[in-house]
């Protein structure tokens, strides 16, 4: 099935960072799409994307100096991870993985999850790409996956975070939201959203990926360095040093605006990580304490 009409393709051609980044350092938050002829796409998804092949990650991975990769399940495919399975085999233990499952799975496919390297599942609220289920749902999914010592990668957006705040709190393991929760730059880091933000992060539950500046800008392009997210990023990496991942999102689903060059994106990290060691914890240490730690 062709991808939708509207599809922007990964960038093709992304320029050489100008910024090295360290030995070890891991891209904690990518995906893997198809190739659909040999991994379906689900009959529920909400968008068909182009390919963007474990080959073409790792050959980015590669190009832009990084060591590592956190794969997470993209919702294109819905519960069948096994494209994301098949990343993780190709890459050793270059990899871990975020699955999605559903309330049924067994503790069997559990433990041979866990053996390819997935050791978290994702929690998607946002709508307009899946239909959330009850609370209930999610909570059985993790009474299973709790033994296993997995985290839960929520994907939320600044409008639906009040509600959903009492569930994640009862949630007895670690939490990691995506992209700062999606904050709406707009308003400022002062403003009380971010607020909360910023005093739920105070809970060692949590953590977070200072990620997707491409996906929050309100100037509309790469253009412009976006300048309106990094004090967003820049805050966060400052306040909880020790609980920030960074990751590309290649191969960036479901962008309208522009497509992002994945070099540019890492020439930001020493503006957000503004010292050696913040870099460090950033991408080597805090990565490879929560997926390496076994």
């Amino acid at each position: 099935m062709p991808m939708d009409s509207d599809w922007m393709v990964w960038h093709q051609n992304p320029r050489q960072p100008r910024y090295t980044p360290p030995a070890g350092a891991v891209d904690a938050h990518c995906h893997i799409f198809g190739p659909e002829e040999i991994f379906p796409y689900a009959p529920e998804r909400k968008y068909t994307p182009c390919t963007g092949s474990k080959d073409d990650l790792f050959a980015l991975r590669d190009s832009l100096g990084f060591t590592r990769n956190v794969i997470v399940q993209a919702s294109c495919h819905g519960r069948d991870n096994a494209a994301l399975l098949d990343g993780l085999e190709s890459a050793g233990d270059l990899a871990r993985g975020i699955a999605v499952v559903d309330d049924t799975i067994s503790t069997e496919e559990l433990s041979l999850m866990h053996n390819a390297g997935v050791r978290g599942v994702r929690f998607n609220f946002v709508r307009r790409l899946v239909d959330p289920k009850p609370h209930a749902y999610y909570e059985r999914i993790v009474e299973k996956i709790a033994s296993l010592g997995w985290h839960i990668i929520v994907y939320i957006e600044a409008a639906d975070f009040a509600e959903q705040l009492p569930f994640l709190n009862s949630l007895p393991v670690t939490v990691v939201f995506d992209h700062m929760a999606r904050p709406n730059v707009a308003n400022g880091v002062s403003h009380p959203d971010f607020s909360q933000f910023e005093e739920v992060m105070a809970n060692e539950q949590y953590w977070t990926k200072v990620s997707c500046p491409e996906r929050l800008t309100q100037q509309g392009g790469n253009h412009q360095n976006y300048a309106d997210v990094l004090p967003f990023m820049k805050r966060l990496v400052d306040a909880f040093p020790d609980r920030v991942l960074w990751g590309t999102d290649w191969p960036h689903p479901n962008m309208k605006s522009h497509m992002p060059d994945d070099g540019q994106l890492v020439e930001l990290i020493p503006l957000i990580a503004d010292t050696v060691d913040k870099r460090r914890k950033l991408l080597v240490d805090n990565p490879m304490r929560l997926y390496w730690n076994d």
